[in-house]
């Protein structure tokens, strides 16, 4: 859902007028409120009815907290169309941004301690089943959404924050009001820091969930990979790690790494035509979604 929103976003707020982002704003806190209801009861009914086997633990144990990871990215791009329309009058932009950045948060330190979980189950049961091997691309998702959404937002913080924020109890000096004149330039800076360092955890991720395959294609290797859905893996949270890439390229300038997100873009559509096309072939070959026969 968030995703198609953002999409709305990106290419509908252009082309009309002012409601379509009170529109927007007005699911966007709809969005929030159902996320963190559902986040919250989904873990509550998976803890209360099921008992999960520290050996069966993989980065899917996040799923229910996704949904919070794609907050900041959601808030960002509101925010985005409507200072590139010229329009951030229409929206609330600073309730937007704070409470982004506060359910992004929670969702990553929920993700973040279901990845330490994970790590601890990789020290001592080994890396997981061959049919489990792709849910361990998961674990890039949470640290790139967030990268994504708080560098995206820092970049935007001289707009969203008006002079004289945060407000003060105390009486306006002149001290006091040159700091709330930098207090968008040391957001942005705060911001960017956090997103490096988000940024190369998911890179180290992506290394060990790339490293993770390397039994299946080493010549020698006599294992083979059957087609699973959970083949997505390989697709759905590098895409965080791209835009990931494409948001500190546009921050800091860099061509390298906006170069480095155009090619892990370009590689990511290739694994999905190839993951696509393999989940048609094992449809025709029943071999997915068909009903096994007894022998």
């Amino acid at each position: 859902m968030a995703t198609i929103l953002i999409t709305i976003t990106q290419y509908g707020t252009p082309h009309t007028g002012p409601w379509l982002l009170r529109v927007v704003e007005a699911l966007f806190w709809i969005y929030i409120g159902v996320s963190v209801l559902v986040s919250a009861s989904l873990y509550l009914t998976l803890w209360s009815t099921l008992v999960f086997p520290i050996h069966t633990m993989t980065p899917v144990w996040v799923f229910p907290a996704y949904p919070l990871l794609l907050t900041a990215p959601f808030g960002a791009n509101l925010i985005s169309a409507a200072d590139g329309t010229g329009r951030l009058g229409a929206i609330n932009a600073v309730p937007i941004a704070l409470a982004a950045v506060a359910v992004q948060g929670t969702g990553f330190l929920i993700s973040f301690m279901v990845c330490a979980a994970f790590l601890y189950r990789l020290m001592t049961q080994k890396l997981p089943r061959d049919h489990q091997r792709p849910g361990v691309f998961i674990s890039i998702g949470p640290g790139a959404f967030t990268c994504t959404g708080i560098v995206q937002l820092g970049t935007l913080a001289p707009s969203i924050f008006p002079d004289g924020f945060p407000p003060t109890t105390t009486a306006s000096s002149v001290s006091t009001l040159q700091a709330a004149a930098a207090a968008a330039p040391i957001l942005r800076l705060l911001a960017y820091t956090a997103g490096l360092w988000l940024w190369g955890l998911s890179i180290w991720f992506f290394l060990v969930s790339v490293g993770s395959l390397w039994k299946y294609v080493r010549p020698e290797s006599k294992g083979k990979l059957r087609f699973q859905m959970t083949w997505f893996s390989f697709v759905f949270p590098n895409t965080a790690l791209v835009t990931a890439t494409e948001a500190l390229g546009t921050a800091f300038g860099s061509a390298g790494l906006k170069i480095f997100g155009c090619v892990l873009a370009a590689c990511l559509v290739l694994v999905w035509i190839l993951v696509f096309t393999e989940m048609l072939r094992c449809l025709w070959r029943r071999e997915l979604l068909w009903p096994k026969e007894d022998k």
